[in-house]
């Protein structure tokens, strides 16, 4: 009990010349955390004990690789704003970690630094990082909140891979490479966003995500890799910007329900196996003035038809009709349609309030609510 006792001792000055936090002789008895140095820097090595509440002194630089893999009995841990990274494996196959709480400072969050830890719920990644790396919150199946630092420029492979808990997230306008398998397998996942600064879909990035039914692709993305969205069973449609010359094979195969996708530019480079015979009812729809759908359609077996939707300002039916305001849009035979409104064009928050078949080139659109609102504007888009 003596050399317990010197310890504990010389711990409490330790602690107490770097203005940490005071912890009782209990939970010093409990664990212990280890240190190397290189002079410069210090890194937390890992521990001896039974951590459950672990707080990450200021004093560290660095959480080192495997740092605290595979400890079971660890459920809470504060990192404190002297860490700017994070080790490779560092909290690796925790079973009981819940919570995570990071510090202002971290740069870097390394590889597999958080996988397999199947009670985590919550994540926010600090504005600080710039970089997450492969597979650093893989199968965390209970994550469902995740905030990403608005820094954040590279999210590695498999980052969020299997993480079937999670149905929503914002990637943020920083972000310029997300890597393969990015999430893989996010089951729950039922909407997302691809900002204007990502330039590609990596191989299987959005592969079995089978709850996600709406996805906005960034107007700067260029290709879309294969199997990017191989098996997304709910997608129904989806819009392909301008930007993108290649869409590489099986990046929609398996879709089944998926059965309309417009292209805002040019027909891209496309595989014959893009779109796969499991998407027997796929209709592709282009703009006017765009061209190569016929070598399009040839390559993939997937039909092509022109979207030109119009409201006919020049047309009797424009304006009040028995109380009620409405329009006429017309366009190619069959082509689907939206009619959208806001009531502040600044603002210019669009409402999708009723959908078409233009089933003979043609259809009556009449508002019954427009007397609610002391001005309303309508636009056309696509479902």
């Amino acid at each position: 009990m003596g050399a317990l006792n010197k310890i504990v001792k010389a711990f409490r000055l330790w602690f107490a010349i770097h203005g940490l936090l005071f912890l009782s002789p209990a939970v010093f008895a409990q664990y212990a955390l280890t240190y190397q140095t290189n002079g410069s820097a210090i890194t937390l090595t890992g521990y001896t004990g039974t951590p459950a509440t672990v707080i990450v002194p200021n004093f560290v630089t660095c959480i080192g690789e495997f740092a605290f893999v595979g400890c079971a009995s660890l459920t809470n841990v504060t990192i404190l704003n002297g860490v700017t990274s994070i080790g490779e494996a560092a909290f690796d196959g925790c079973p009981s970690l819940t919570s995570v709480t990071m510090g202002a400072n971290i740069a870097s969050i390394g590889t597999n630094a958080f996988g397999f830890c199947p009670s985590l719920t919550s994540i926010a990644i600090p504005d600080t990082v710039t970089n997450v790396f492969y597979g650093a919150f893989a199968y965390c199946t209970s994550l469902t909140n995740v905030t990403i630092g608005t820094n954040v420029t590279s999210i590695g492979e498999d980052v969020f891979g299997r993480c079937t808990s999670l149905m929503n997230i914002t990637i943020p306008n920083s972000v310029t490479s997300i890597g393969n398998y990015e999430f893989n397998s996010c089951s729950g996942l039922l909407n997302i966003t691809i900002p204007n600064s990502v330039t590609n879909i990596g191989e299987g990035t959005f592969a079995f995500c089978t709850n996600l039914s709406s996805i906005t692709i960034g107007a700067n993305v260029k290709s879309i890799d294969d199997f990017a969205f191989e098996s997304c069973f709910s997608l129904t449609n989806i819009v392909i910007p301008g930007g993108v010359t290649n869409i590489a094979g099986y990046a929609f195969t398996g879709c089944t329900a998926m059965t309309s996708v417009l292209f805002v530019g040019d027909a891209p480079g496309s595989g014959s196996t893009s779109f796969s015979l499991d998407n027997p009812n796929l209709t592709a729809y282009y703009l006017p003035g765009t061209i190569g759908w016929g070598a399009f359609s040839a390559n993939t077996e997937v039909p092509a038809v022109l979207w030109n939707p119009s409201i006919q300002t020049t047309n009797a039916n424009l304006g009040m009709r028995n109380n009620q305001f409405g329009f006429t849009i017309a366009g190619t035979a069959s082509i689907p349609v939206v009619v959208e409104t806001c009531t502040n064009l600044t603002s210019a928050q669009w409402t999708p309030i009723q959908s078409y078949t233009l089933t003979n080139g043609s259809v009556y659109f009449a508002d019954p609510g427009w007397t609610n609102y002391p001005s309303r504007f309508y636009s056309i888009g696509f479902p």
